[in-house]
């Protein structure tokens, strides 16, 4: 039997990846040729994850966990530091962020583990300890925006299982309990990207800067947008990170209303196609998985687009396929692969 094989999303990754690279030889011409690199490492990511059976894949959840919590570990050991954060392992000309590149894996070994055996109070409380550590080896690199996306792919890995749904008001009500100890936890500058989100015209040229200036980008698109390489924020270098935290402002500025609607458009395609997906996978590991995958980039991009238009604090978080981050593409195309994975056979 061979698998199905979506043409629709493989189409529609193609388009974003195409429309990826115009817009980013648009903002940042210098990465190229090189970011090919991570493009094509991405691409083939996603069709090796494909083509393996998620079944098969699956029954490698302790290694896979194993491989996941030695990869954040090496981060602190010997990873890069980098503005305060110690986010990044330097191999050769390339970066690598761990934390990214094991977001699928630690979803794909949680999925597996839920249904393993009868979810008594005690295995619950294991599963919290292990996906415990790999969120902690996060977030004291610290990496607030990965440890939160990570955590809500957790949620919906649980949300699909069996699991008493009156654990999570449980949950709901130690999270509330601690936010003032995670609100101790944050670093200075994190705290600062919350205060300055609700105040940022009490400090327009320091720690509101990045938000108003992602506003005006947005406005200034207009229907059509500047054109590309016209754009005053970005080419000016008004708006800080603009091919990463800030490039759906960056759109919608060089190609306007219509930019920003084309990658709408596609990223909600994908997520339909991802709900396909999760329609038609085998398994309920496979089902449990994909919800995760799911909530995580529909979050994702909510999150971004979001604070591009000063909705929500600037977090630092990418937007999916579309962003400049290498490691950030790369681990969605693995988890779009591994989603394909899931789907039914052809008799």
């Amino acid at each position: 039997m061979k698998r199905q094989l979506d043409v629709f999303l493989v189409i529609a990754i193609l388009l974003v990846v195409i429309f990826k690279v115009i817009i980013l030889r648009s903002l940042i011409p210098s990465i190229f040729p090189f970011y090919y690199l991570y493009l094509i490492t991405g691409v083939l990511a996603f069709w090796v994850m494909s083509k393996i059976d998620f079944t098969i894949l699956s029954l490698f959840y302790k290694p896979i966990y194993v491989f996941s919590i030695f990869f954040l570990v090496a981060t602190i050991v010997i990873g890069q530091v980098t503005r305060g954060a110690i986010r990044w392992i330097p191999i050769g000309s390339f970066t690598i962020q761990p934390s990214e590149i094991t977001r699928p894996f630690t979803s794909l070994f949680l999925a597996h583990y839920l249904f393993l055996d009868e979810l008594t109070p005690s295995r619950i409380i294991k599963s919290f300890i292990l996906v415990g550590a790999p969120l902690f080896l996060v977030l004291i690199q610290p990496s607030f925006g990965i440890a939160f996306l990570t955590g809500i792919s957790f949620l919906g890995i649980y949300l699909a299982s069996k699991i008493n749904k009156k654990y999570f008001l449980f949950i709901l009500v130690s999270l509330f309990i601690a936010a003032p100890i995670f609100w101790g936890l944050l670093a200075d500058y994190q705290k600062l990207r919350v205060t300055s989100f609700l105040f940022a015209e009490n400090d327009p040229y320091g720690a509101g800067y990045n938000s108003i200036q992602a506003a005006i980008s947005v406005g200034s698109g207009m229907i059509t947008g500047r054109g590309l390489g016209e754009g005053v924020q970005t080419q000016l270098q008004f708006l800080p990170e603009k091919h990463t935290d800030f490039i759906f402002a960056s759109v919608a500025e060089e190609l306007g209303f219509v930019g920003a609607i084309f990658v709408l458009g596609a990223l909600m395609f994908i997520f339909w196609r991802i709900i396909k997906a999760l329609e038609n996978s085998e398994s309920p590991q496979g089902r449990a998985f994909i919800t995760g995958i799911f909530l995580s980039l529909f979050v994702q991009t909510f999150v971004h687009i979001g604070m591009n238009m000063s909705l929500l604090p600037i977090t630092g978080v990418p937007l999916p396929l579309i962003s400049a981050g290498g490691s950030s593409f790369v681990s969605t195309m693995i988890s779009l692969g591994i989603v394909m994975s899931t789907r039914k056979k052809n008799s």
